[in-house]
């Protein structure tokens, strides 16, 4: 991280493929709660740096990096995910700590003659917030900037269209080329895309920013990996952190390496839909609030027994949670580990987020804190042959 001036304003920067990419002009740094500055600048630092479903080893190497300082070991499967280990001994459980690493995105989809490059989508990707957006196409090369195009209020067919969600097929980024032969000597067909939006802190609790699903996931697991290793003489268990790729197309990432490590029980962690801002139906969405704590969900892949030490957890430690329900699946890769061979007791504890799969996802740093430490007690609570059963 660098320090630049910038319109008279004291501003942090990163460097991204030879770009510099100039974050959070609100604030200084300082300290949030219980981060300390490295803690911090590990989050950031997976924050502004792109990792779009199937295309996730820059950000892995940054996650790879940080918990390597602790971990007794990290290694990495062929498609790129992730887990580090706290070895206790041969003779205890082993407990998974899961989140994915991969965000939404987009893909070069064809490039005009004209040199306008038109894309598709990569995963949950909303089309309806895809015009007028800057955005980073990033090639072996290096990154491109471009902006996807939308025609000026002036121009637009009141008749025919105006205000309807488009179509992934007539959205389009502006990349400077007047040709196709110059638009393919700086992109090329399959080159995922991101928005170019980083973060910034609304208050010293609110963060928002792109793909803080979830890669805020990622750093929160790390956490409580890293608060384990500091507390060895109270842990009783072996502990996996895991962290998923292509997550946003079908939980692979969690399923493969599930397998692999076939751990004892499993405790996931991923975003959930805060639904206490304007507009949300609470009959039909439940009421999760940003600031109230995690949330643990009920049902589905959730194991009961699971759910229920969470709780006890939660209520010894004075640590306030919030409850959902799970009616099919959970949404997450707890759905792609709880079933791997002989069956895996699994749990979900989710981080209240706003405004999902858009640029300007919005959480608690007071929810994050809360989360991490439900993990980290629920860890080290763990008996060295405890099991979970129904019956």
């Amino acid at each position: 991280m660098k320090v630049f001036l910038f319109n008279g304003q004291r501003m942090n920067a990163y460097i991204l493929s030879g770009k510099t990419v100039l974050v959070n002009p609100k604030f200084e740094i300082k300290n949030y709660f219980s981060m300390d500055n490295s803690e911090q600048q590990f989050l950031e630092n997976l924050l502004i740096t792109p990792s779009p479903t199937g295309f996730e080893s820059e950000g892995q190497k940054v996650w790879k990096e940080y918990v390597g300082s602790f971990a007794d070991e990290v290694e990495a499967d062929a498609y790129g995910s992730a887990c580090a280990k706290l070895n206790t001994s041969f003779d205890v459980i082993t407990v998974m700590l899961e989140a994915h690493c991969d965000e939404i995105g987009m893909i070069v989809q064809h490039i005009t003659d004209d040199g306008f490059v038109y894309i598709n989508k990569l995963g949950g990707s909303d089309s309806t917030i895809a015009r007028a957006k800057r955005v980073h196409i990033h090639t072996r090369e290096g990154v491109v900037s471009g902006v996807t195009g939308n025609t000026a209020i002036h121009l637009q067919d009141k008749k025919n269209g105006k205000g309807e969600q488009p179509a992934w097929k007539d959205i389009y980024v502006d990349i400077g080329a007047s040709s196709r032969d110059e638009a393919l000597d700086m992109v090329q067909v399959g080159d995922p895309i991101t928005y170019a939006d980083a973060y910034d802190y609304l208050s010293d609790d609110i963060l928002t920013g792109r793909a803080l699903d979830n890669r805020i996931g990622g750093y929160m697991i790390a956490q409580v990996l890293r608060r384990l290793n500091d507390r060895r003489d109270e842990l009783g268990v072996n502990v996996v952190a895991l962290n998923s790729v292509q997550e946003e197309v079908g939980g692979y990432g969690a399923r493969m390496m599930s397998y692999r490590i076939e751990p004892d029980l499993s405790l996931v962690t991923d975003v959930t839909h805060a639904t206490d801002s304007p507009g949300i139906d609470h009959k039909e969405h439940g009421l999760v609030k940003l600031g109230k704590g995690p949330s643990i969900q009920h049902g589905g892949a959730n194991h009961p027994r699971i759910v229920e030490y969470l709780e006890k957890i939660s209520e010894q430690k004075g640590i306030d949670i919030q409850h959902e329900a799970t009616s099919v699946r959970t949404g997450t890769d707890t759905d792609s580990i709880f079933y791997q061979k002989t069956g895996i007791p699994s749990a979900l504890i989710s981080l209240p987020l706003r405004y999902m799969h858009s640029p300007v996802e919005t959480v608690s740093l007071t929810d994050a804190e809360a989360l991490i430490e439900l993990m980290t007690e629920s860890v080290l609570a763990l008996e060295p042959d405890q099991t979970f059963q129904v019956l």
